[in-house]
């Protein structure tokens, strides 16, 4: 069987349009979708204090999440195969355990209880720092877009990020830009240094031909263009997910002194406007 597409939800209009994302993408793909829903019977470490009936009652509550969605993902792809599990852990775990040995992983920006101001959940934050598979983070607000986008950072491998990056374009039939932002360090423009923009972006774009070109010669159908701007990634990448339909980014590999996200991955799934996939090193 292959490797499912796992979606987590909680009944929230979030949630509702994550499910509806890792469908379609479960149908193209021609994977089995696997809706999560997590609930924590009593969710402190002091003694359990709460009845019976009361765990009985979210328990319930829960069960008929995932039917809705269950019957909602039915009445739209009635021939996408898709399983519910009902997992009484905290929602970060929960995803974790089940979404071991898939495709990918999906997920809302948000869920119930999130602050409207706030562009990312908590769940959605941890999720992106320790997804062993691609993640997806879906906004409510991702429409029909264009281009698929994906940012790279040449002294990184990149060979993960550009495969899934070519083969989600070659899926959607859409054109891929790739995306290479770099800077100055601060250090050379207080030493007054300055740089040839033109001679620094045609080096650049060289480099970034020949990191992608094993991926497009396995998919040589997508129409590819190169970017290469003097900005910070996270400006240069949450520009460009205005029109994305996909924003592909890489994870680094984990060090023991520092998070597998980073800084310029963590501001980008903030500000970014389109799904973004997290896509970690091999």
């Amino acid at each position: 069987m292959p490797e499912p597409i796992v979606v987590g939800t909680d009944g929230s209009g979030e949630s509702d349009g994550a499910v509806d994302w890792a469908a379609a993408e479960a149908v193209m793909r021609r994977r089995p979708l696997h809706i999560v829903h997590a609930v924590k019977s009593w969710p402190y470490k002091a003694p359990r204090l709460a009845p019976g009936e009361k765990a009985e009652r979210v328990t319930r509550a829960g069960e008929a999440v995932l039917e809705a969605t269950r019957e909602r993902v039915h009445a739209r792809w009635p021939d996408l195969e898709t399983t519910t599990a009902l997992v009484d852990m905290d929602t970060a775990n929960a995803l974790g355990e089940q979404s071991e040995g898939a495709f990918q992983l999906v997920m809302g920006s948000r869920g119930r209880g999130g602050f409207a101001s706030l562009l990312l959940g908590s769940t959605s934050l941890r999720m992106a720092a320790r997804a062993t598979i691609p993640l997806v983070i879906v906004r409510s607000e991702a429409g029909a877009r264009h281009d698929v986008v994906v940012g790279i950072d040449l002294p990184q491998e990149t060979a993960a990020v550009l495969d899934y990056a070519f083969e989600a374009a070659a899926l959607y039939g859409a054109r891929l830009r790739v995306v290479h932002a770099w800077q100055l360090s601060p250090t050379l423009v207080d030493a007054g240094y300055t740089a040839e923009e033109e001679a620094v972006g045609e080096d650049l774009r060289d480099q970034v031909v020949a990191a992608y070109a094993p991926a497009r010669s396995r998919h040589p159908q997508v129409e590819v263009v190169e970017e290469i701007v003097l900005k910070h990634p996270v400006s240069a990448l949450s520009n460009a997910s205005r029109t994305a339909r996909l924003l592909v980014a890489g994870a680094h590999a984990r060090r023991w002194n520092a998070p597998r996200l980073g800084s310029t991955n963590h501001g980008i799934i903030h500000h970014a406007r389109s799904p973004v996939a997290v896509i970690p090193p091999r």
